[in-house]
């Protein structure tokens, strides 16, 4: 059904990248928080954050801990009150992109999920983002989502984040399904890895930048350039 293999009853969306092109608003966020910086440490003369250092240190991952692997990357000493302040800068700087400038989503994925609602399949979103809740009410997909398992509800749950699989486990059980019957989307390297890593059964990689291999290698079962493509298999 929908392109998933038999026994599937549930969906576990990622947000950005994959339901919403959130993603090159968090990606433009965090150029601009890390260029910011850099600048203010090291001069003109820095070294910009580059597409390259938001796929391999941040993509996907919890806000904090996307500021500790670049600033390891970089090889820049750091503390806990910095990452603090540089995660809290990024996020101030998407939800001013977001006001501005509003969410587009990708209307396949929209078809999609109304698709697997009309199908009677369980779905919810899994997302490290803390404004997931205001993303899916101004895109107006909050009614199409059931659970939303996001950066808020995984701190207060206490729950590790992607590449972890521990947030789209609590997905699917919110959902009333065990992870072997649920299937993850992610556009993410991150992601894809918590999908396999939860031995969820089905891993759907959902390609919007040209790195279809790499999803594949991390841990995809299958990879697509838009859910389009799955509702022809209906």
């Amino acid at each position: 059904m929908l392109g998933l293999p038999e026994g599937v009853t549930a969906l576990l969306f990622d947000l950005d990248g994959v339901l919403t092109q959130t993603a090159k608003v968090h990606q433009a966020a965090w150029k601009e928080m890390f260029d910011g910086f850099l600048e203010e440490r090291e001069g003109e003369g820095f070294e910009p954050f580059s597409p390259r250092d938001y796929e391999r240190y941040v993509d996907g991952m919890p806000r904090y801990d996307g500021v500790r692997k670049f600033l390891q990357s970089r090889g820049i000493e750091h503390d806990e009150t910095l990452v603090r302040e540089l995660g809290d800068r990024k996020n101030d700087a998407v939800q001013r992109k977001i006001r501005r400038d509003g969410v587009e989503v990708y209307e396949g994925s929209r078809r999609y999920l109304e698709a697997a609602r009309d199908a009677g399949l369980r779905r919810a979103v899994v997302s490290s983002s803390a404004n997931t809740e205001e993303v899916l009410e101004v895109t107006g997909l909050a009614p199409l989502v059931e659970v939303r398992v996001d950066g808020v509800v995984a701190q207060e749950r206490g729950l590790p984040g992607k590449p972890q699989p521990d947030t789209f486990v609590e997905g699917a059980r919110l959902l009333g399904a065990e992870p072997a019957q649920a299937a993850v989307f992610e556009d993410a390297l991150a992601g894809v890895q918590a999908g396999r890593a939860g031995n969820f059964g089905a891993v759907i990689g959902v390609d919007r930048v040209g790195q279809a291999d790499a999803l594949r290698e991390h841990g995809a079962d299958r990879v697509v350039a838009d859910l389009d493509e799955l509702l022809d298999e209906r």
